[in-house]
């Protein structure tokens, strides 16, 4: 029950942020939570004192820098290109390498993970038409891969997907996370006009990207013997135990939208 009322809370607080709050309001509300993911991620390579300050510090100064260079022309592109280049590196780790990894190289990757999803969310709600629209669309998209994998795991599971990172994940929920989010994705595409079959194929890859972010904080977590990132979120851990699935989500996401055009 307590898991389920944060979730709720927390749905709520989002839809109520990008549809009602200023840029600028938004820019400071979901600089706050990643930088709160920033905090849990010095957790992640056993950072404490003035260490873990100062790490958090530099990833909101890089939050600072990418809000002022984000009307410059080609930043877009850059931003998810070096998002869509890790993430790829991220999959290799994953199902290639799903062992211990050195704390540096954790330590280093922690801004490519936390900061291109951020800054994709402030260039949307600042310079899209449809911004608020496509955001809405994404998490819900995310959101609904979580919960089909959770049912469809519940009652079909069987097969794991990555035993030796998340046990509980299995290949049975991944298509059930899948289909729902292609099936939000096809409303989603009526409700708001957008091109059908496009927007459905760009859900699908969302989606798994989704996944490839919780295996891989998953892993990390499993680096230093953590179950969650932290306790702030009452029934689901830390803030890093939100965001994971939405940091390369949005960078995929993004860059489907910029392929199908959709985004202009």
């Amino acid at each position: 029950m307590i898991r389920l009322l944060t979730a709720i809370v927390l749905a709520g607080g989002i839809i109520l942020t990008l549809l009602f709050a200023s840029t600028s309001i938004f820019v400071l509300i979901t600089g706050l939570f990643w930088l709160g993911g920033a905090w849990e991620w010095s957790g992640l390579v056993r950072l404490k004192g003035i260490k873990r300050v100062l790490y958090t510090f530099f990833v909101a100064i890089l939050m600072f820098v990418l809000v002022v260079v984000n009307q410059v022309q080609g930043w877009l592109s850059l931003v998810t290109s070096v998002a869509l280049i890790w993430w790829m590196i991220a999959c290799l780790l994953l199902f290639v390498r799903p062992h211990l990894i050195p704390l540096s190289l954790v330590a280093i990757t922690g801004p490519f993970v936390l900061l291109p999803s951020w800054f994709l969310l402030v260039y949307f709600h600042q310079n899209l038409t449809v911004g608020i629209e496509l955001i809405l669309c994404m998490l819900f998209i995310v959101w609904a891969a979580d919960v089909g994998a959770f049912f469809a795991g519940t009652f079909w599971g069987k097969v794991k997907l990555a035993p030796q990172i998340s046990p509980g994940k299995t290949w049975e929920g991944f298509i059930g996370g899948i289909g729902l989010a292609v099936l939000v994705a096809f409303f989603a595409s009526y409700l708001f006009e957008i091109p059908r079959v496009p927007f459905m194929t760009i859900a699908i890859a969302t989606a798994m990207a989704s996944v490839v972010g919780d295996l891989s904080v998953s892993l990390f977590k499993r680096n230093v013997g953590l179950k969650n990132s932290g306790n702030i979120l009452p029934g689901h851990g830390g803030i890093l135990d939100r965001i994971d699935s939405l940091t390369p989500a949005i960078p995929v996401f993004a860059f489907g939208l910029t392929v199908s055009g959709i985004s202009v």
